[in-house]
This record gives C-alpha cells, structure tokens and sequence, in this order.
C-alpha cells in the first residue's frame, strides 16, 4: 500500500513539473511573439530546460530542448511583419547553440547524479552486508567459545583418568586433540577481539612494563611448539651482551598477545634446524622490538598488506592460519601509539618488528 502511494505521489510531482515546464514555455512564447525580432527572448528557455532536465525524463528533456530551439529560429520569420536583418539571424542563431549546450549539459549533469546516486546506493549496501556478516561472526565466533571449552575440560578429565584408565598411546592422542581444540579456541578470540576493537575500540589498561620480560616470558610459552619444529630461539639486547631494560607503558597482557603473534609467525615459517631471533633494541624516544626468521621471506607486493584484516598471501612461505593475527597485532601496537612493519631480511627470511614510545623515567632504570 506505503509503495503504491509512493508511485502515485511520484507521477503526480512529475505531472506537476510537467505543467510548470508548459506554462514557462508559454510564457517566453507569448514574450518572443508578440515582439520584435530584434528581441531575443529565446535564452529565457533554458529556465524551463533545466527544470525539465532536473525533474523529468531524458526523452522529454530533449524534446522540450529542440522545441524550443525550433521556436526562437521561427521567431525570425513569424509573424512576418518586419525585414529580417542579419544580426537577428545572427542573435537568434547564438541563442539557439546556447539552448543545445544547456541542454547537453544538463544531460549530462544528470547522468552524473544518476551514477553519483547509484555508487552511493551500492556502498550503502555494501556497508549493510558488512555490517550483517561481521555481526553474523561475532556472533557465532561467540556461540563457538562454549562447547569449545566444553570439549577441551572433557578431554583434559580424560587425561587425568577421571573416566577410566588410559593407555598411553590414548594419551598421545588426547593431548593431539586438546592441542588441536586450544588452537581453535584461540582463533575463535582472536576473531572476537578484532570485532569488538573495530567496533569499540580497543580498551588498554595502562602499567610501566619491561618488554624483555614480556619476550622471555612469551618465549617459554612457545618452547614446545619450537621444539616440535625444531626451532631455537635466542633473544638479544641489540648492541648490549647483557640483559636490559626497555620500558613502556603499556597493557602487559595485549603486549603479550603481540609477542606471542609474531614469534608463532616466525617459528611456523622457519625451516627445520633454523634460528628465531628476538632483537631488543632500547632507544631514547621509542623502544623496538624485532623477530627474524630465516623462512622464504615475503614477496614485495605483499609488505603491504600483511597487516590487513584477513589477509594471507600468495608466498611460498609454509604455514597458513586465520589471517588475524598480524591484524590484531596492528590493532594493539597503534592503541598503545606505536608502529608495526614487516621487511625483508638478507640474505633470506623475514623481519617482523614494532617499537613503542619509551616510558621516560622507572625506577628500574637505576637498579
């Protein structure tokens, strides 16, 4: 009903501007006739032109512009009553190439609101599918989380004998299974997380923190993942042999979750027998972070675009995951006011680095 009264009201505007067209036609009519032809009045129809070309169809906009051109060239001639001269013929001829370019223009001037108008519907639905699937992941990652843990706590009662005795041959197998379900977990919250940063913000509680602690401490959580590659990892202190001091101020746990982040990146995409490396490098003004790996390296297209929202690349180097973590990573660098890179390192391998502004005083610097 709502759409059949929009399309009466529609016509009805139409006819109204239709008739609004006429009456100026008359008008400039009755003026350009009942006059010299000395007197061009002819311009005087671009104003019912333009109105046409606003309002109403190309079609009638072009029939009303060649009417109107027919009319001022017949001013010439009709009604007869005087010599023609040749600056009449003259004016009345500009006028009318002045009427063509009016209404070419704006014809032109249309189509372009026409397609401005259609880009614009089309990024509007856009933004409202966006908006649709993202709140479709947020919530079924959310939905996720539940049986998720559900599982991993079963299979843990399992280890432990709580249903029975079990071999150790069933033990391999469950502490596969529960490793396989945590990795899930974890891409499961990283989805989450990088949902609710994009839509509010990123919530930082803010403490002086060591990001050497940080990275020994991220280091021996991702021991037995290295070890099962055969991965070493080393940590140093740039151009320090001794342990240092590079404090921030910053969210210990977000902190973590980008070390952790690049140093899995970086054990995924080194071959067997290779070296990690975590390169602290304290500075007056910003605080760097770097971990190197000696896999494929990244091609020069996609430096670019590692940080991006679900990207994973074309390269060659192995592992394959969400495309999430690089993103998060950027997210939580940028809050806490840092930057985020990735290069190439010689003669092979990758560097994955952030630096964070340097807290300027902490009474740990003088211990």
């Amino acid at each position: 009903m709502l759409q059949l009264q929009h399309i009466f009201h529609s016509q009805n505007w139409h006819l109204r501007i239709f008739w609004l067209v006429m009456g100026l036609f008359a008008v400039v009519f009755f003026l350009e006739f009942s006059t010299p032809p000395d007197y061009v009045f002819g311009y005087l129809y671009i104003g019912p032109i333009l109105l046409a070309s606003a309002h109403l169809s190309r079609k009638t906009t072009f029939q009303i512009t060649l009417i109107a051109c027919f009319l001022t060239l017949m001013n010439v001639w009709l009604p007869g009553t005087e010599t023609v001269k040749a600056p009449t013929i003259a004016s009345r001829v500009i006028a009318t190439l002045a009427l063509i370019v009016t209404g070419v223009l704006s014809d032109r001037n249309h189509l372009y609101q026409q397609t401005v108008l259609q880009q614009q519907a089309k990024l509007e639905a856009q933004e409202k599918l966006a908006s649709v699937r993202e709140d479709f992941a947020s919530a079924l990652t959310h939905d996720l989380k539940t049986p998720l843990l559900g599982a991993i706590e079963t299979l843990k009662a399992f280890q432990q004998g709580s249903f029975g005795l079990v071999q150790p041959s069933q033990q391999s197998a469950l502490a596969t299974m529960v490793r396989s379900h945590q990795t899930t977990l974890q891409m499961v919250e990283t989805l989450l997380d990088v949902y609710r940063n994009d839509n509010e913000g990123l919530q930082l509680n803010l403490a002086p923190e060591d990001l050497v602690e940080i990275a020994e401490e991220v280091t021996t959580t991702v021991i037995a993942l290295a070890a099962s590659r055969r991965v070493h990892i080393s940590l140093h202190y740039g151009a320090s042999n001794f342990r240092q001091f590079l404090w921030v101020k910053g969210d210990r746990l977000q902190l973590q979750r980008v070390m952790a982040n690049l140093l899995t990146n970086a054990i995924n995409h080194s071959p067997r027998g290779e070296r990690v490396e975590v390169v602290l490098e304290p500075g007056p003004s910003h605080q760097t972070v770097k971990v190197t790996d000696t896999g494929a390296g990244i091609k020069p297209g996609e430096l670019s675009h590692l940080f991006e929202r679900f990207y994973q690349g074309q390269s060659d180097r192995q592992a394959k995951g969400s495309g999430l973590g690089l993103y998060l990573s950027r997210q939580i660098v940028e809050a806490h006011g840092g930057t985020i890179w990735a290069e190439n390192r010689q003669p092979t391998g990758a560097i994955f680095a952030f630096r964070l502004p340097t807290l300027p005083y902490h009474p740990s610097y003088s211990d």
